[in-house]
C-alpha cells in the first residue's frame, strides 16, 4: 500500500475519560500510529466525562501526536441531576418518566442510555469518511452502539471493520448466562455485525471460546487480545523484602459485583490475629462504583472498617500509578465471580513482582493467568477465614521473598506487556489491507 492507511477508531470512552476501557483504547490507537496508520478517533464530548464518569486529564498527553479526535455530543438525560432540565413528568411521575426514557433510548438502538447516540455517531463517521476516506474501522465496546459507526461505513462504502469487545454483549461474564433474549433484537444485531466483521477481538480465551461455539462459522475471525499492562506506567518490579508495617493495596473500579464486604471481613480477622499483619493497612485506590461520586454503600463499608486500617484513597491519575504501586507491599486483586472475568489490573499487578492476594471465585479467568505466578495467593472460597489465611501468607511472603523469587515474578509478567497483545493484530490488519489493495 503506497499511502498511509486511515483507520477510524470508535470508542465512547477516550481520554480524558477515566473509565476502565480507556487504557485499552489509548494503547490500541497508539499501536496503530506506530504501525504507520493515520488515526481518527470518534468519541463522546468532554463534558460527558466531566459531568458523569470522572476524568483523568493526564491521559490526554499520552495520545500519540497526529491523532485526530472528533468529539460527538452525547446526551444522558437519566444521569442529569440539574432540576432545571427536568420535565414536569419527571418531577411528578418519575416512574413513568423512567419507563418512557427507556423506550426512547432503545428506539434507534437497543441499549439503554446509549441508543440515541447512534444517529449522531453514524453521521460523524460518514462525515469523517467523506472528508478523508477511511480504510478500516475499529470499534470498541461497551457501549455496543459504537459498532454502528463501523456498520454504516461498511454498508455504504465497503469499509472493513473490527469489533473489539471489552466485555461481551450477549454473554453475562459473571454468571455465564445470556444478558439478552435468544433471537431478540440484540442477538439479531450482533449476529449481523459479526457476519460482516473482518475480525472480532476478546479479552480472554473463555470469552472468545464462548463466542466461537455460538458462531462456529466465524470462529477463524475471532482472536484473543488480552488487556496487558502499559510498560511505561506499570510498577517497577520490587526486588527487596518489605518491612513492617505492611501496606496492602487495591487499584481499580469496585462495582457492586466485587466482593468487597467479604474482603473487609477477612481483613478484619487477619488484623485481629496480629503477627505479620500488626499495624498493616489496606488501601483502596480508584473508584467506588462507575461514576464520579463514590458508591454510598461501599463508602460506608470502608468507614465501618476504618479501625482495621482500611481506607479509601481516591482515584489515581495514570501518571501516578507507578508511584502508588511503589507504596504497596502486597497487591489485592478483588474481583466479581465468573469464569469469564479477568480484569486488566491482573497484568499490572504481576508486573510489580509483589505478592498478590486473589479475593475472588477461583473459577475466574484471572486464576488461569496467575496460576504460575510465584507469589500468588488465591482463595478456595470467600469465607472470611479463608481470605484471612491468604492475607497472612502473602504478608509473610512480602517479608521473606528473596530477589530470585521476585525476579521470577517480573519475568512471568513480561509476556503480558500490552503492546505484545495488540501489535500482532494491528500488523495483521495492515497486511490484510495491503493484500487487498487497501480494502478488504
Amino acid at each position: 500500500m503506497s499511502h498511509r492507511p486511515h483507520v477510524l477508531y470508535v470508542a465512547w470512552g477516550f481520554p480524558p475519560s477515566r473509565g476502565g476501557g480507556v487504557y485499552r483504547a489509548l494503547a490500541t490507537v497508539n499501536a496503530f500510529v506506530r504501525e504507520g496508520f493515520r488515526v481518527t478517533v470518534l468519541t463522546a464530548d468532554r463534558q460527558t466525562f466531566e459531568k458523569y464518569t470522572g476524568v483523568d486529564p493526564s491521559l490526554e498527553a499520552l495520545v500519540a501526536p497526529g491523532v485526530e479526535v472528533v468529539r460527538v455530543p452525547f446526551a444522558w438525560p437519566a444521569m442529569d441531576t440539574d432540576l432545571r432540565h427536568w420535565s414536569a413528568l419527571r418531577m411528578w411521575a418519575p416512574r413513568q418518566w423512567r419507563n418512557r426514557r427507556k423506550k426512547l433510548d432503545r428506539k434507534d438502538f437497543p441499549e439503554i442510555g446509549y441508543g440515541p447516540w447512534r444517529e449522531p455517531l453514524e453521521r460523524a463517521a460518514v462525515s469523517v469518511h467523506e472528508a478523508d476516506p477511511v480504510d478500516l474501522t475499529v470499534a470498541t465496546a461497551n457501549p455496543n452502539v459504537d459498532f454502528c459507526a463501523a456498520a454504516v461505513l461498511n454498508a455504504r462504502f465497503g469499509v472493513p471493520f473490527v469489533m473489539d469487545y471489552r466485555d461481551a454483549w450477549m454473554l453475562d461474564v459473571f454468571d455465564g448466562g445470556l444478558l439478552h433474549e435468544e433471537g431478540g433484537r440484540e442477538d439479531r444485531i450482533e449476529r449481523s455485525l459479526l457476519a460482516g466483521a473482518s475480525e472480532a477481538w476478546f479479552v480472554n480465551a473463555p470469552i472468545r471460546d464462548w463466542h466461537a461455539a455460538r458462531h462456529p462459522r466465524l470462529a477463524a475471525r475471532m482472536h484473543v487480545v488480552a488487556n496487558g499492562y502499559d510498560p511505561d506506567f506499570a510498577p517497577r518490579p520490587r526486588t527487596t523484602r518489605s518491612e513492617r508495617p505492611l501496606t496492602f493495596g487495591y487499584i481499580g473500579t469496585a462495582s457492586a459485583k466485587v466482593p468487597m464486604r467479604e474482603f473487609a471481613a477477612g481483613w478484619r480477622l487477619a488484623r485481629e490475629r496480629g503477627g505479620d499483619l500488626d499495624g498493616a493497612r489496606a488501601q483502596l485506590w480508584g473508584y467506588l462504583g462507575f461514576y464520579a461520586t463514590p458508591n454510598p454503600g461501599l463508602l460506608r463499608l470502608v468507614e465501618d472498617h476504618a479501625a482495621d486500617g482500611l481506607t479509601y484513597e481516591g482515584p489515581v491519575p495514570k501518571a501516578a500509578v507507578r508511584s502508588t504501586y511503589e507504596s504497596f507491599d502486597v497487591c489485592l486483586l478483588i474481583l466479581g465471580a465468573g469464569r469469564y472475568v479477568t480484569s486488566g489490573k491482573v497484568f499490572e499487578y504481576a508486573a510489580s513482582a509483589l505478592p498478590i492476594v486473589s479475593v475472588h471465585d477461583p473459577g475466574n479467568a484471572a486464576t488461569d493467568v496467575l496460576r504460575d505466578y510465584p507469589l500468588w495467593f488465591g482463595v478456595a472460597d470467600l469465607d472470611p477465614g479463608t481470605i484471612a489465611d491468604a492475607l497472612e501468607a502473602a504478608a509473610h511472603a512480602a517479608l521473606t521473598a528473596d530477589e530470585a523469587t521476585r525476579t521470577a515474578c517480573a519475568e512471568f509478567a513480561a509476556r503480558y506487556a500490552r503492546d505484545l497483545q495488540i501489535e500482532p493484530r494491528v500488523r495483521a490488519l495492515r497486511d490484510m489491507l495491503e493484500n487487498n489493495g487497501g480494502r478488504a
